[in-house]
């Protein structure tokens, strides 16, 4: 069960979504990753628990270019910076959403993403058009 900050953090990713131009499938996608990367919630630097010096909803990382660490833990901003990197991704549309995902984000745990996309993709059927 999310709590109010989580519900939150996902209208977030589905407003970024919508304003960027993108389907529902691409809120699917974002949603399930944030559930994987911070179980959607906006995470400042968690010291030597963390990977390095990733933060926020995508646990993005400032080193690695996604934008400055104020940046990052704005839903909005690291929603779009996701979009943003999903959108070089040929064919994302039509992949499994642990391909899309791992090919935006890397992760040392490329098949974590497929257990969140029943969530994900009950979170912007309840949230799409509210």
């Amino acid at each position: 069960t999310l709590d109010d900050e989580q519900v939150g953090n996902a209208k977030a990713i589905i407003a970024a979504t919508k304003k960027a131009g993108l389907p529902e499938r691409a809120a699917v996608i974002s949603i399930a990753t944030s559930l994987q990367e911070s179980k959607l919630e906006n995470l400042g630097h968690l010291g030597d628990m963390n990977d390095h010096d990733s933060l926020g909803l995508f646990q993005q990382r400032p080193s690695s270019g996604w934008g400055t660490p104020e940046q990052i833990t704005d839903p909005a901003y690291s929603t779009t910076a996701f979009l943003t990197g999903l959108r070089q991704v040929d064919g994302w549309q039509d992949m499994p959403l642990t391909q899309a995902a791992q090919t935006v984000q890397v992760s040392a745990y490329p098949d974590a993403y497929a257990q969140w996309e029943q969530q994900a993709a009950d979170l912007v059927g309840q949230y799409w058009n509210s």
